[in-house]
């Protein structure tokens, strides 16, 4: 398990947080995007994922081999 590669995740903001919740602007946050069509990359990992889910109107993502 120790030589298995995690995937990685490309996060890409797509839609203004603007008029959605202070909860939701933050997990936008959390993931690392600061401004609009800002693209960040993190391993996958159901942390992430689930951060993703809830704000999957606002982001796209891209999963990397």
């Amino acid at each position: 398990m120790a030589n298995k590669e995690a995937k990685a995740l490309k996060v890409k903001w797509v839609k203004s947080a603007i008029g959605y919740s202070v909860r939701q602007k933050n997990t936008v946050r959390a993931l690392g995007l600061r401004r609009l069509g800002q693209i960040v990359e993190h391993d996958d990992t159901p942390v992430i994922r689930g951060m993703i889910n809830k704000v999957s109107h606002l982001v796209q993502v891209v999963e990397e081999a």
